[in-house]
């Protein structure tokens, strides 16, 4: 999918949600936990009632990926079932040494038909490349992530111990003691363009949105958080959004297990529709 087409639907459906498929068989309506195919079937129920009201979903690889062969064969189906107006998310955070990433990259990208991948940036270029080779293909970057343990690696400041002064100063003039995810950002956004490069930004970090955008101004974000976790819809669009809308909002647990009933699917619609309304009046 391209740019112009993914913005295109976010006009026409006034819209940029996405709704995360994490379907945890162990959470789904128990009317369809004994179904031969429980997995796909509770997939084809959401997309039936929520595609007008999102230009987006994201397969979150680890539900499918832990039930084996079957787990994967339910993700192929739902990819294949989500319409090719919507932008197909494979949320597997892929990253390994150049010619396994290539093949991870001949797996979502060709084997399955994904629009996109998450890919961690910790092992360098060498590790993203093979994905932003591929045309009308998106390599989705691990950014400033929701998780608690953000704190470990992305937001440590880039600075050593000064030895000599017993004082702890920043490693290089050029960093100003930024953030390492600030440096993941600003190198990151050289490898790609602004046409196949989008990068993870947790929603519960919306505070510092402002700042990334003057960072990557042109980029699309992927961010998850709201809902469970917490967090602000209209915060995330206030300092995210860009002149393209340039966000994709993802919402899981709140759209897809809004009820425990057979009547799950509905249920979801009113939900995804609470945050298409929300994004239409945002989009004005």
């Amino acid at each position: 999918m391209t740019r112009k087409q993914l913005t295109e639907q976010i006009q026409i459906k006034k819209s940029y949600l996405t709704v995360g498929l994490d379907t945890d068989i162990t959470k789904i309506p128990k009317h369809l936990q004994s179904h031969p195919d429980a997995i796909f079937e509770f997939n084809k129920a959401i997309i039936d009632a929520t595609k007008d009201l999102c230009v987006s979903y994201k397969i979150n690889t680890a539900f499918y990926e832990a039930l084996g062969v079957k787990g994967w064969q339910a993700m192929e189906k739902t990819v294949n079932y989500i319409p090719t107006e919507h932008f197909r998310i494979a949320d597997a955070k892929r990253g390994d040494i150049g010619n396994t990433s290539s093949q991870y990259a001949k797996a979502f990208f060709e084997t399955l038909n994904f629009d996109a991948i998450t890919v961690a940036p910790y092992m360098g270029e060498d590790s993203i490349r093979p994905f932003l080779e591929y045309e009308n293909k998106w390599t989705i970057v691990l950014g400033l992530t929701s998780n608690a343990g953000s704190k470990d690696f992305e937001q440590l400041r880039l600075v050593s111990e000064d030895t000599n002064q017993g004082k702890v100063v920043c490693e290089d003039t050029n960093y100003g003691g930024e953030f390492l995810y600030e440096q993941v950002l600003k190198k990151v956004s050289n490898w790609g363009n602004k046409d196949n490069l989008m990068f993870v930004v947790g929603a519960t970090k919306a505070s510092d949105l402002e700042k990334i955008r003057k960072i990557i101004p042109d980029n699309f974000l992927l961010v998850p958080g709201v809902g469970f976790q917490g967090g602000s819809l209209k915060d995330v669009s206030k300092y995210g959004m860009n002149k393209d809308c340039g966000l994709l909002v993802n919402a899981s647990r709140a759209i897809i297990f809004a009820s425990e009933k057979e009547d799950f699917a509905a249920e979801a619609r009113v939900i995804a529709q609470q945050y298409q309304n929300e994004m239409a009046e945002y989009l004005k």
